[in-house]
């Protein structure tokens, strides 16, 4: 029988996992952490947050540059890090990058009932997208509407988006569930009572309509609401491990103030040894053929005892 978590013992989460997983993982620091590479694992590691943020926009940027009427294709952005967003348009507007056959794909939104936020919702993602990004691309070389794809309760519709251009990055953050997108650990009921879904089970799921762990309310009301957890929703519709694996390439960038020291450490740990567990969705992209973990060196922090 697997531990209870000790966050909230309805659900599935990192707390559930062996200690000597847990002990490990903390033992990283900087100075060994580029040890943890391996094939299909790459680790970056960035001094300043110029370079940091300037690397993250850099990827929009590649990605939009390959797309030709033959060939549409481009990326899949998050929410949490967005100190790239305003980057990104900057250099389209410096460069004088036409966007006309690129392609962007929102990670997830807020689910409001059985309907997704709309644009005015002022948590919104979209929202978020537009105001810091595409709204300031000079209209000249703006992205056509239909090739902005935005999660909702058409998920179908979003899937399909997939397979009409490629694309060729999901990139992310670290959530404190150790998730990217909404793909969080799920709740302790049913067949899922004594163990969480295999790896198998949980790489099937689409883009879906999802209930969020605690941990993720909390942290969506600290980074983005001063703490007012009241007014947060409690789900929303995010993109899934199907749609990540039709990507070519992961890109997951740690600031350091998204996830703590310990789960930056957790889930670099169990993807270079590919351990995959679902209570660490992280973790399944052990699996992934080309995963990039991207870390700020001063946010990167420690795991040692200090007393407040």
């Amino acid at each position: 029988m697997r531990a209870l978590s000790k966050i909230s013992p309805d659900w599935w989460d990192y707390t559930t996992l062996d200690r000597e997983i847990l002990d490990e993982a903390a033992k990283i620091n900087i100075d060994n952490l580029k040890s943890f590479e391996r094939p299909g694992f790459k680790i970056n590691i960035f001094d300043t947050f110029q370079e940091f943020y300037c690397a993250e926009a850099l990827e929009y940027i590649d990605a939009w540059k390959k797309a030709t009427p033959d060939n549409p294709c481009g990326i899949c952005g998050p929410i949490g890090p967005t100190e790239q967003l305003p980057l990104v348009a900057q250099i389209v507007n410096a460069t004088g990058l036409s966007l006309k056959n690129a392609h962007f794909w929102g990670m997830d939104e807020w689910a409001l009932g059985d309907k997704a936020a709309d644009i005015n919702f002022p948590l919104g993602f979209a929202k978020a997208d537009m105001e810091l990004c595409f709204n300031r691309i000079r209209p000249e070389l703006r992205m056509p509407k239909e090739n902005m794809h935005f999660p909702s309760e058409n998920v179908q519709e979003y899937i399909e988006t997939y397979k009409q251009a490629k694309c060729l990055i999901m990139q992310g953050g670290q959530g404190e569930t150790k998730h990217w997108a909404f793909n969080d650990p799920v709740k302790r009921e049913g067949k899922y009572k004594d163990n969480p879904p295999t790896p198998e089970e949980y790489r099937q799921l689409g883009t879906r309509h999802v209930e969020l762990h605690p941990i993720t309310l909390i942290q969506n009301a600290r980074t983005s609401g001063g703490g007012t957890v009241q007014n947060v929703p409690s789900s929303a519709f995010t993109v899934g491990p199907m749609e990540t694996w039709m990507c070519d390439r992961v890109s997951i960038w740690h600031p350091g103030h998204h996830d703590n020291p310990f789960g930056m450490r957790l889930t670099t740990f169990m993807i270079s040894r590919k351990i995959a567990d679902s209570a660490v969705p992280m973790s399944l992209l052990s699996q992934h053929d080309d995963v990039v973990f991207n870390f700020y060196r001063p946010g990167f922090g420690v795991c040692d005892v200090e007393m407040h």
